[in-house]
């Protein structure tokens, strides 16, 4: 599905790796070693050298907004640019996908700035699967949620990748990696 080669980023070069369906590559490591800027290099956010394609097609075939639909970057402090978070998907979330990540119905309805940061996080994951992507890059999904909202939003992501999905997943918490990691990448 997704494959990474000679993926060069300001942090320095990054291992070769394939993310196939249903894999969950779990990237660890400390702070400023470079897993947050590989993660952003692969969505074609940022500048690098390398080699990136999904389904054997080279990113650069894929008009940006195309490539960034199918792999999906989802930064740790997601950006909002609407008033209320239900402004920001086509179709409301049914009460039921909303209850999955922890979230009440009346959230989508509160403004932006009084959502407390895990509730923006669990909000952010729904809005990038309402796009549908094949592989999700996921910058510390879970930093800012308690336990309990930790495991239903570890639960949507195995339910993604249950569904043919592939996930990128940096995380601080070895035991979330343990947990979803089919694969292991560490940064030192």
């Amino acid at each position: 599905m997704l494959s990474v080669r000679h993926l060069v980023t300001a942090a320095g070069a990054v291992p070769d790796f394939d993310l196939e369906a249903g894999m969950c590559l779990a990237v660890t490591g400390p702070s400023g070693a470079g897993k947050s800027l590989m993660l952003r290099a692969v969505a074609d956010l940022d500048l690098a050298e390398g080699e990136v394609s999904l389904n054997r097609r080279d990113r650069d075939s894929f008009a940006p907004p195309d490539w960034r639909r199918q792999v999906c970057y989802l930064a740790a402090e997601a950006a909002f640019w609407r008033p209320t978070l239900g402004d920001h998907f086509s179709m409301r979330p049914a009460a039921a996908t909303l209850a999955a990540v922890g979230l009440r119905p009346d959230r989508l309805d509160a403004p932006i700035l009084h959502l407390s940061t895990g509730e923006r996080q669990r909000g952010a994951l729904l809005r990038a699967l309402a796009r549908e992507p094949l592989v999700l890059l996921l910058d510390e999904p879970t930093g800012s949620l308690d336990e309990v909202a930790t495991f239903q939003v570890e639960a949507v992501l195995k339910d993604f990748l249950r569904r043919g999905g592939a996930i990128a997943l940096v995380t601080h918490d070895e035991e979330q990696a343990s947990r979803l990691g089919t694969r292991r990448l560490r940064f030192s």
